[in-house]
């Protein structure tokens, strides 16, 4: 079944690298359609202009656009991550060949795309009943820029 709503990220003629380094990196997707830019754009006839790709399931289309527009951190892509070793895993891909660490998990891709690389059971904590376990680990957490659960996990706990 085709989604409803499926994200278009734009970028300037190197989606085909980004696509590729995305299915090395997650490891659990798949092209599902390239599409090229015809005679309606002669400057770029022949070109890959749309790429429709999948991630763990989730449909994506990467565009040739060109260099107009730019990734912000206004939109961001969160990972559920199992453990730390996903974590630790996808925070060095994500920032390998000139990727960016930012704050509280999140990073910039060499793409200029954010993620934000999420320890399962951040949230949990985060909305815990205890306001005062849930501000300790939100402390512990504006303290990082990968996060680690162990770490947070202590601050929650009050140790």
């Amino acid at each position: 079944m085709k989604a409803k709503i499926t994200p278009c990220l734009w970028f300037d003629f190197n989606a085909e690298a980004a696509v590729a380094f995305y299915l090395r990196t997650f490891g659990n997707g798949r092209i599902l359609r390239t599409s090229h830019y015809g005679d309606a754009v002669p400057q770029h006839r022949g070109k890959v202009m749309l790429i429709e790709f999948e991630l763990f399931g989730q449909p994506f289309q990467a565009l040739n656009g060109g260099p107009q527009f730019k990734f912000t951190e206004a939109l961001s892509l969160s990972v559920d991550c199992e453990d730390q070793a996903e974590v630790d895993r996808l925070w060095a891909a994500l920032t390998s060949d000139g990727g960016t660490e930012m704050p509280c998990g999140w990073v910039k891709d060499r793409f200029g795309l954010s993620w934000q690389i999420v320890p399962r059971g951040m949230l949990e904590m985060h909305t815990d009943a205890d306001p005062a376990k849930a501000r300790r680990a939100a402390e512990a957490m504006f303290t990082m820029k990968k996060i680690d659960i162990a770490a947070v996990r202590r601050a929650f706990e009050g140790g």
